[in-house]
């Protein structure tokens, strides 16, 4: 009786802690959300989301944020486009051509190191890389100064590349898991038809997965969107499109990747005032958007796992 009276407690313990941690989270995203739209919301309008911002200490005259929203979606679109192919392929291998061995786990012990680097020391190394003349493809070359014989190393290119980097072992965990999730007796039917290892990879074990394949892109794309300290440092604190003008046109296109701008997250930094402005409104403003994206992608992913786990099991 002592035993089952002690249990029972143990039990509504543990179910109180529970239930007092969820609902600290809950009530701490709530109070985030509610002081950032408290601030934020009366800046929401048409005009700032369709204006060039401009660099000013006054809501009034800050201008909108087209150009950090078209700076975050070309940001995004590049660091996954070089991430994705990598990341997939390194997870094949892992799941199914590795074997145990020391190779193997030197992969394996890189992708977890990788994961763990902040990311202002990313940054820091693809600053020394990507000033090097031989890169100078990738941004432009240093000119005016006397001496200096290096490239810029901030552009849409190197802070792409430099994204890809960062969310690499991410993405890789992620269809790593997703590949392992796709059941053995899929994997014994196609080769027990005649099928051969690679066919029966990218025609049944990629088809199998694609839901989840597709849902660790989306989540690496909210890590872009998300990161700062990469942006600020490889792609330059400036406002607008620096390239060619106008940056829109398709003749200048690649003079706009090769050239600076910003995104939500820095330019919501640079008009804070724990960056260059003063203007609160504005990056609160900016802050309800950004956070719309993340959630928005983080709903897209919950629905394709939810639907794809369904598909499965039909």
């Amino acid at each position: 009786m002592y035993k089952k009276i002690n249990h029972k407690a143990g039990s509504n313990i543990g179910k109180a802690y529970f239930i007092i941690s969820m609902a600290m989270v809950i009530f701490a995203i709530l109070f985030i959300l509610s002081v950032i739209f408290y601030y934020g919301i009366d800046a929401i309008s048409w005009e700032f989301l369709t204006s060039e911002p401009n660099a000013s200490a006054f809501d009034m005259e800050s201008g909108g944020i087209l150009t950090p929203i078209i700076g975050t979606t070309l940001l995004t679109i590049l660091g996954i486009a070089v991430a994705f192919p990598f990341a997939l392929a390194t997870a094949i291998y892992l799941v199914f051509y590795s074997k145990k061995g020391l190779f193997r786990s030197l992969v394996k012990i890189a992708v977890d190191i990788l994961s763990g680097v902040p990311t202002v020391v990313i940054a820091l190394f693809a600053l020394v890389i990507f000033t090097q003349p031989q890169l100078s493809f990738l941004s432009v070359m240093i000119e005016g100064v006397e001496g200096t014989n290096r490239a810029y190393g901030r552009s849409f290119l190197v802070s792409g590349i430099t994204m890809a980097i960062m969310i690499l072992p991410f993405v890789i965990k992620s269809m790593e898991e997703a590949l392992k999730s796709v059941p053995i007796s899929y994997l014994d039917a196609s080769f027990a038809l005649g099928a051969g290892k690679w066919h029966t990879i990218s025609k049944i074990a990629l088809g199998s997965a694609r839901d989840g394949l597709v849902t660790g892109t989306i989540l690496g794309m909210g890590r872009i969107i998300g990161d700062t300290s990469i942006v600020w440092l490889t792609l330059g604190g400036t406002l607008r499109m620096t390239g060619i003008q106008p940056w829109y046109s398709p003749e200048n296109w690649m003079s706009t990747l090769q050239n600076t701008g910003s995104t939500l997250t820095s330019f919501i930094y640079f008009a804070s005032p724990a960056g260059e402005g003063n203007s609160i409104e504005v990056a609160f403003g900016a802050s309800i958007i950004l956070i719309i994206i993340i959630i928005i992608l983080n709903i897209l992913a919950s629905l394709i796992g939810y639907f794809g786990g369904e598909s499965n099991e039909k």
